[in-house]
């Protein structure tokens, strides 16, 4: 069903929080595999990923994408916090849609208005579902799941 792909750089305890956030999909079946790419970290990134059961693969999203096993995608920051329902939106999304999808923020988590503004805009922010045959043709000119995430357009998911 749905490989997770998380881009990392010596951010074990971010990885470690996103993990612990996926554990629900494991459970009921969603998240069929957890691929963490990393991009050179020298921290216990290795360590983390392998101690949760996750691929571990350096050379970046790309090599990630090849090796995921599912049909669809989810693209996430280390230190993501997926919120209660993501998995019944995700699995609706994948029935019903192809194009990419975004989820939304919790009013709570959300950074003050002048921090919004004058900060950069992570594309990743609010993660990425996307099939895996659009990311397999995004990342052929995308160097990060960043870059793949950036200016596409999406459907906005409620979790």
């Amino acid at each position: 069903m749905l490989s997770v792909l998380i881009e990392t750089l010596n951010d074990e305890e971010g990885l470690a929080r996103t993990l612990a956030s996926l554990i629900g999909g494991a459970v009921e079946g969603v998240v069929r595999d957890v691929v963490v790419c990393d991009t050179g970290s020298t921290d216990q990134t290795h360590r983390v990923a392998d101690h949760a059961g996750c691929h571990y693969v350096t050379g970046g999203i790309s090599v990630g994408i090849r090796q995921a096993k599912g049909d669809w995608l989810l693209l996430l920051e280390p230190g993501a916090r997926l919120s209660d329902g993501w998995i019944d939106e995700v699995v609706a999304h994948m029935a019903r849609h192809t194009m990419p999808a975004r989820f939304s923020r919790a009013r709570g988590s959300r950074a003050p208005f002048l921090a919004r503004v004058f900060s950069g805009n992570r594309a990743l922010a609010e993660g990425l579902v996307i099939s895996k045959r659009q990311a397999t043709a995004l990342s052929k000119s995308a160097r990060s799941a960043e870059a793949i995430a950036r200016g596409l357009a999406t459907k906005r998911l409620d979790a």
